[in-house]
């Protein structure tokens, strides 16, 4: 089961290697940020050689990628139940909202550094969100199916509904001070709903 959602989810296979840098990566982002994130550090933390670090990533900015890759992934294996339905579609995205505000890595950078989601995920879609879009667009033809989710391109569904909860999530700290949690939640959750309902 797990290596068949590793693989729906395009998650890359890391070695013992592998992992040890990206885990150097992560807590260098946690001291120093996403800029403090360096070839020569990660191979010095992880235990490894520079070249090692080369052969598998070309650059600190690659890494920083693939680190943000797996902590995606990582968020989306704690839903292992597909969605069928447009409540369950809802209710995945806005625990998936909750996971990811209070996520040590993503958590981190939504408060001290945000500029950074602009860089790796508002200039292109990376594989981050590219994982994100497949694991909705197939709940989305789930529930599609069942008559809970209007007609459309699953995958166009997909994107708007990436869109809404990207932009509310990285704005959240933006509007605390004018909306608390609850009804921020709320709104969210009309707002998903919306774009879903038939």
């Amino acid at each position: 089961m797990e290596d068949r959602q590793a693989a729906e989810l395009d998650r890359p296979s890391w070695n013992e290697a592998e992992t040890r840098m990206l885990d150097a990566a992560v807590e260098l982002i946690a001291v120093r940020g996403v800029d403090g994130v360096t070839v020569a550090e990660v191979a010095r933390n992880a235990g490894v050689s520079r070249p090692t670090v080369y052969r598998r990533w070309a650059s600190a900015d690659e890494i920083v990628r693939a680190a943000l890759h797996r902590a995606t992934v990582s968020l989306i294996e704690q839903f292992p139940d597909p969605a069928h339905s447009r409540d369950e579609i809802v209710r995945d995205v806005l625990r998936f909202s909750e996971l990811f505000r209070t996520d040590p890595l993503y958590g981190r950078l939504l408060e001290r550094e945000p500029e950074v989601f602009t860089r790796y995920t508002l200039q292109r879609i990376g594989s981050s969100q590219r994982v994100i879009l497949t694991w909705l667009a197939s709940a989305i033809a789930n529930a599609q199916r069942g008559g809970t989710v209007r007609p459309g391109a699953p995958s166009d569904l997909a994107v708007m509904l990436l869109l809404i909860a990207q932009s509310a999530i990285l704005s959240y700290d933006t509007v605390s001070a004018l909306i608390d949690e609850p009804h921020w939640s709320t709104e969210l959750w009309h707002a998903l709903d919306g774009h879903l309902r038939p």
